[in-house]
């Protein structure tokens, strides 16, 4: 289908869509790149997909030549509304655009059955979308995320490793992480400052260790807010008892499981 579309650049001209910063907007053209994001979804016939802050549309293309079975973009830039209703059109139903800000949607109750999540996300509010979509993961069959790469590598993160922190151990906790590969500055327009990369979160069945989720939150607050610190002066105010539970009151924070968090968040419980 793409052969009947005008090209993304005639899109951008046609709607005056250069790239505002207030909209964190980096846009991606590149239709090879676009259709290996769509892949790293998966099969996504059987589901409908939502992709977050779809700019001129080139990943919406990509998700709809994939065969997604329904493709809902949310756009709060009016522009780009405007050009995603106007893309709509050539996909006979498929497409839905909503006109909002992703930050202030249920996303999970926009479509019934199958979802998966499938964005080039803007960054000044992609680690808050992801905290909201942790929350509700369950609705979710996958999420395939752009990212800076330093917040993708925090996600991907062991223990011991440097980027290993508190959005490494909450993703952790609930789902499996999968870094797909990196893309370019140089691949968007305009170029970002930083590299970025593609990750794909699939949720656990179940998460990996009994755990209350604000107490969780709390603890691993708590714990990388000074990193540096050993666990006993960085839990203090918590007032737990590591040794109880076999931790070593002077490890530090990026040493620890998740399931290890876990068990400190059970023991404050």
């Amino acid at each position: 289908m793409t052969k009947d579309l005008p090209p993304l650049r005639d899109i951008i001209s046609r709607f005056g869509l250069d790239a505002r910063k207030k909209f964190g907007q980096h846009f991606l053209l590149d239709l090879n790149l676009t259709a290996r994001i769509a892949r790293s979804a998966g099969n996504l016939s059987d589901c409908t997909v939502i992709e977050v802050g779809p700019g001129p549309g080139g990943l919406t293309r990509a998700l709809l030549e994939a065969e997604a079975k329904q493709v809902i973009a949310i756009e709060r830039d009016p522009r780009c509304v405007e050009a995603m209703e106007d893309l709509a059109r050539h996909f006979d139903g498929r497409l839905k655009v909503i006109d909002a800000d992703a930050l202030e949607l249920d996303i999970s109750s926009l479509a019934e059955g199958p979802k998966k999540i499938v964005a080039n996300l803007p960054y000044n509010v992609a680690t808050p979308l992801l905290i909201g979509w942790l929350h509700q993961i369950s609705s979710y069959e996958s999420l395939t995320l752009m990212f800076q790469k330093e917040v993708a590598d925090r996600l991907t993160a062991s223990p011991g490793n440097k980027t290993y922190g508190r959005l490494s151990v909450l993703t952790q906790w609930l789902c499996h992480t999968n870094h797909d590969f990196n893309v370019a500055r140089t691949a968007f327009t305009p170029p970002p400052k930083v590299e970025s990369s593609v990750v794909t979160l699939t949720p656990r069945p179940t998460p990996l260790a009994e755990c209350n989720w604000q107490v969780l939150e709390k603890v691993t607050a708590a714990a990388f807010g000074q990193r540096r610190k050993m666990l006993r002066a960085s839990l203090k105010s918590l007032h737990v008892d590591l040794e109880k539970i076999g931790i070593d009151p002077t490890a530090r924070a990026e040493t620890l499981s998740p399931e290890q968090f876990c068990a400190i968040a059970r023991l404050i419980e």
